[in-house]
């Protein structure tokens, strides 16, 4: 957004549509322009939205904790701790102001504006300083329904990652109660380098192949895939969308170790083998089956 916009008394349409977006309007309009404005398109620092930063970093930390500590009652305080570390992450700031399409709405400097794509860690700055600003100019109730909205999704998708929301388990019980077997797990596609690979995985109940997801090892793509069917044989749509994450991630150390440790998990058909749960894709492709036994595809309450 350009500065030139801003004509006394007049609120520029940008500011609108921005409001509309964040399903919030300012009584106070300094707020939302403060929040908005990066430090390359402030007159002086302190007119940038550094400060709200600061305060929203905060705000989104305690609104997270507080989830977490609802949510889960059962988990220590470690898995809280990596779940948050998950959730108000910088990365996870980013993908949520990226999704609602912040960045055309940023006040850049003409050294930053224009036609390159804005950096990722602008996208988290200005979610935290709206949030900071929802928060200054309609209180804490208004900040924590904004947060609520918009970070559910991520606090669920982080703790199925974990397993603390085991997905598995509960499509194993249905499945079985269903169909009298277990679910199979159809591994789609791998992608990246050895140390950080990526698993795309869709799960089958009975005859029915369910909508795939993405994951960072194949215990978090199966969880994953499991929410998608349990979501879909509740007439719900997708619970995790089949969109392929950034290819530069690279994970934690834990992460790389568990996608390591997992390549035991589950038995992987060879290509030459006959198998009755090897199928096609729609588009031809060879798809390699993961069957999860009935041991292997619960996480027996803790995988």
């Amino acid at each position: 957004m350009d500065p030139s916009e801003f004509v006394s008394g007049q609120e520029p349409d940008a500011l609108l549509q921005c409001q509309l977006k964040l399903g919030y309007f300012f009584r106070n309009r300094d707020l939302l322009v403060s929040a908005l404005t990066h430090a390359s398109g402030a007159d002086h620092r302190l007119a940038s939205n550094e400060r709200l930063e600061f305060l929203g970093d905060s705000i989104l930390g305690f609104f997270v904790c507080e989830e977490l500590f609802q949510r889960y009652p059962s988990q220590q305080e470690g898995e809280l701790t990596k779940l948050k570390s998950s959730v108000v992450s910088r990365r996870t700031c980013a993908k949520v102001a990226k999704r609602m399409g912040l960045d055309q709405f940023l006040i850049l400097g003409k050294g930053m504006s224009g036609p390159q794509p804005v950096p990722s860690s602008l996208h988290a700055d200005v979610f935290e300083a709206l949030t900071a600003a929802i928060y200054l100019d309609g209180g804490i109730e208004v900040a924590l329904r904004f947060l609520r909205e918009h970070l559910t999704q991520e606090i669920e998708d982080a703790a199925a990652g974990e397993a603390i929301i085991n997905y598995k388990s509960q499509l194993q019980h249905l499945a079985q109660r269903l169909h009298g077997k277990p679910p199979v797990y159809l591994l789609l596609q791998q992608v990246g380098p050895d140390h950080c690979k990526t698993f795309q995985v869709a799960a089958q109940v009975g005859d029915q192949d369910y909508s795939a997801a993405w994951g960072r090892n194949k215990k978090e793509a199966e969880q994953r895939a499991a929410g998608n069917a349990l979501a879909e044989m509740n007439g719900q749509g997708p619970r995790f969308d089949d969109e392929m994450p950034p290819a530069l991630y690279v994970p934690e150390d834990a992460e790389i170790e568990d996608a390591v440790e997992d390549e035991g998990d589950l038995p992987i058909s060879n290509p030459g083998e006959s198998s009755s749960s090897e199928q096609l894709a729609p588009h031809g492709a060879e798809l390699t089956s993961l069957a999860a036994g009935p041991d292997q595809g619960a996480g027996e309450e803790s995988a």
